[in-house]
């Protein structure tokens, strides 16, 4: 994809970032992951959203411009890493869920631990942002122009490779079919239903 072409809607980015590449460039060396797991969260339209009760300081950067990242800690372990989309002012972003080291094997390897399987490196939102090197001083980073964190396009993804299917570990809205991945791909998470998911209708 153009990676400059982010003023769409989530759920229409989040499948043409796989295969898209975010590098991040620090004095220990830099790595380059490439895309093969994303989940789309809608604003204030979606339930699952950080956005869904309206703007707030933690969640600003999702209301745009868009090509910025926006970075939050889950259950106060880990970092995730979002890329915000679509218009200006309309909350819209795609978790980045995992990926494959490109660039920088043993300096992810040096962050995540010299245990880990080279395919689980950056395999989840969190050890993607760990690998990376991504923490809550990247939030607001304009990945498209002046930063260590770059998005740029990687290798062309065959649309019969690309999955569709529910969210991870979500409880609501947690059927919508906003997660895309790679088929086959060794990097890729598995899927999780959360224990506190209920039914639900909507995208």
């Amino acid at each position: 994809m153009n990676v400059t072409d982010l003023a769409h809607p989530a759920e229409e980015v989040a499948p043409r970032l796989l295969g898209a590449v975010l590098t991040h460039e620090t004095p220990e060396g830099t790595v380059a992951i490439a895309i093969t797991e994303t989940e789309a969260y809608s604003g204030t339209a979606d339930p699952a959203s950080h956005a869904y009760r309206g703007r707030t300081t933690r969640n600003a950067v999702m209301f745009g411009p868009a090509g910025h990242m926006y970075v939050y800690r889950s259950h106060g372990l880990h970092w995730c890493a979002n890329i915000v989309t679509g218009t200006d002012g309309i909350a819209s972003a795609v978790l980045i869920r995992a990926g494959r080291i490109v660039e920088g094997e043993e300096l992810a390897r040096r962050r995540r631990g010299s245990t880990v399987e080279t395919p689980r490196l950056a395999r989840g939102p969190g050890n993607f942002c760990q690998a990376l090197g991504i923490t809550a001083e990247h939030d607001g980073a304009n990945l498209l122009k002046g930063s260590p964190v770059a998005l740029s396009d990687g290798e062309q993804v065959p649309a019969d490779l690309i999955r569709i299917g529910p969210r991870v570990g979500v409880s609501k809205a947690h059927d919508w079919q906003h997660r895309f991945y790679l088929a086959g791909d060794r990097t890729v998470s598995a899927y999780r239903l959360s224990p506190r998911a209920k039914p639900s209708t909507g995208a």
